[in-house]
């Protein structure tokens, strides 16, 4: 049986410093280069946007080894995003390049208020993958 995956409705735009792409299972592939204000501001809409239809388990992949430092900013509207009931829905795997990225990303997850996204932090994307392979069952 196939599954007809939900469409992406992202296209890519000048001076923003994130890519999607569909994963096969269903989620997304988000790969940021900066975090400007811009890039920002885009990641939440889009965000936001994509969690309004979520029914069901999605893994969603970020790669933010590109980024060395996550503005406060940027914090506050992962949380802002992360809060959202709709969240409940996420397991977020997370590849950093630094501690200090790594910090920022726990940050996040911990000041989520209510059941947000299942977030996990990853040095290699292998590993990353394998945890987002699992079902619900095997990561509780």
């Amino acid at each position: 049986m196939t599954t007809e995956l939900k469409p992406l409705n992202w296209n890519r735009k000048p001076n923003v410093g994130y890519t999607v792409a569909r994963r096969s299972d269903g989620g997304m592939n988000i790969t940021f280069t900066d975090l400007s204000d811009a890039t920002i501001a885009d990641w939440r809409e889009f965000a936001f946007e994509h969690l309004m239809g979520s029914d069901r388990l999605t893994r969603n992949l970020y790669d933010m080894r590109e980024v060395a430092v996550i503005p406060n900013l940027a914090i506050k509207l992962a949380i802002e995003v992360n809060s959202d009931p709709s969240t409940r829905n996420l397991r977020v795997a997370v590849l950093v390049a630094t501690q200090e990225v790594q910090d920022a990303i726990l940050n996040v997850a911990a000041g989520a208020v209510a059941s947000g996204a299942a977030i996990k932090i990853f040095t290699k994307l292998a590993e990353a993958e394998e945890w987002l392979a699992k079902s619900v069952e095997q990561i509780v």
